[in-house]
């Protein structure tokens, strides 16, 4: 069943995660300060609006860090009425009218996750408390997103993810305060799968090596549950600090495990180096079991496949979104960012975009910047125009719903760009799961 039925209507959602009773929503009448309740870092009279950028500017992620950055600075100028006005004018339905949001100008502060969940904590409570900032958003790691994700809970204001692919972000670990639009690691299983079954056959002996936090732990869960569903085994799978940098101790069991597929649950400079010293070790031109040796990246982006060169020819994974996608959003938005910066955005600029955009249309539709409003607004939305298809961000449990990108790093690229090829865009139906197999509660809506 679609999630959209191109009226742009909002409807209920069960927690089966089917759409179902497609009606008009009640109109929005337009309120400022409708709510006598009084809320953190609530702006008053003033003209102006702080939002906070709490990105990985240093660390092993840091790569995602700068363009997330780049593309929150760019969701200023548009909200603010500068520039082409990027997304707003794809976007269906929009409240945005490019003077602020709601009248006021925004403004804003930035901090240094580390790719740390104690300094990327520690960051954000000081924009809360010093800078206030009514919203912030950010980071490139699943710890940082679960950790910051339970301050905003406890302080009251939202959190707009930035990339967290754990199932735990909008599963054991989701809150009232915290909306992911990144896809998460059982997605990324159930687009894989069939991917793999096709090119690889059902008879292979897998091996995983795993960074050791939530992300991983969850992103090598799903693929095992993907690839044993379908007659895989698994030979092993070991668990390697963030940060490695030297994974060659970790690489050196596989040669002689008896795998004949090795599955990098890795991100950022720690798959660009893993990636490129197990193609070093020869592992790619192994013939084991009779069959050749593969490596799969689960999810990986085009910063990523730059920082790897050659090695990321030919590799499988999948990606959040893409700058070659040809829907009208994401050629606005690679129109937009390219203009401004000379270069084509990333996954992780397009993801950070869009969670700006989104949070400032919720107070536009809601009327008011008071946290519970906002985020009614927010469940359950249904919008197209934002790049990969038809998109809902799923009340049940704050998690976005669109299309899932298998892709392949690209044998003969164009352009020092032209590093990804998607081979197949998964539609959302296609992942969509009951909310109830991750657990996990919201939380209060006024806290």
């Amino acid at each position: 069943m679609p999630i959209f039925d191109g009226k742009f209507t909002r409807r209920r959602v069960l927690q089966s995660g089917l759409v179902v009773g497609a009606g008009l929503a009640a109109p929005m009448v337009m309120r400022k300060r409708a709510w006598a309740e009084t809320f953190r870092n609530d702006p008053g009279n003033n003209p102006n609006i702080v939002f906070g950028w709490n990105v990985p500017q240093t660390g092993p992620y840091a790569d995602e860090g700068a363009d997330e950055l780049k593309a929150y600075q760019l969701a200023v100028k548009h909200l603010n009425g500068e520039g082409d006005g990027g997304l707003m004018n794809t976007m269906k339905p929009c409240s945005l009218k490019g003077n602020g949001v709601l009248g006021k100008k925004v403004t804003y502060v930035t901090g240094d996750t580390q790719t740390k969940s104690d300094a990327a904590r520690a960051s954000a409570k000081r924009m809360i408390e010093k800078d206030g900032v009514i919203m912030f958003s950010g980071g490139s790691s699943s710890g940082v997103a679960v950790a910051v994700q339970s301050l905003a809970q406890e302080m009251g204001v939202i959190f707009m993810c930035g990339l967290t692919h754990s199932n735990d972000t909008t599963g054991k670990d989701k809150k009232r305060y915290g909306f992911r639009h990144f896809f998460n690691a059982y997605m990324t299983g159930k687009a894989l799968g069939p991917v793999l079954k096709e090119e690889m056959g059902t008879d292979r002996k897998a091996y995983h090596l795993t960074a050791d936090y939530t992300w991983g732990w969850t992103q090598e869960e799903s693929i095992k549950e993907t690839t044993e569903a379908m007659g895989w085994k698994t030979v092993a799978a070991v668990r390697t600090p963030l940060g490695a940098g030297d994974f060659s101790q970790y690489i050196t069991p596989v040669l002689n495990s008896g795998a004949d597929v090795l599955i990098l649950n890795h991100y950022g400079k720690d798959m660009v180096n893993s990636l490129t010293q197990a193609v070093q070790f020869g592992l790619k031109d192994k013939m084991v079991n009779g069959k050749k040796f593969e490596i799969i990246v689960p999810l990986f982006s085009r910063l990523m496949a730059r920082g790897a060169g050659d090695a990321i020819k030919g590799i499988l994974g999948t990606t959040n979104w893409n700058w070659s996608l040809q829907d009208e959003g994401s050629k606005a938005f690679v129109k937009s960012f390219g203009q401004e910066y000379g270069f084509p955005p990333s996954q992780a600029a397009q993801t950070c975009y869009v969670q700006a955009l989104l949070y400032a249309n919720a107070c536009e539709m809601a009327g008011t910047f008071y946290p519970p409003e906002v985020i009614k607004a927010l469940e359950d939305f249904q919008f197209d125009g934002m790049g990969n298809g038809p998109t809902l961000y799923r009340g049940a449990d704050h998690q976005c719903f669109k299309q899932v990108l298998v892709v392949r790093g690209n044998e003969n690229p164009s352009s020092q760009f032209d590093l990804l090829r998607v081979i197949k865009e998964v539609p959302a139906s296609e992942v969509t799961y009951d909310p109830k197999i991750f657990g996990g509660e919201l939380g209060p809506y006024k806290v």
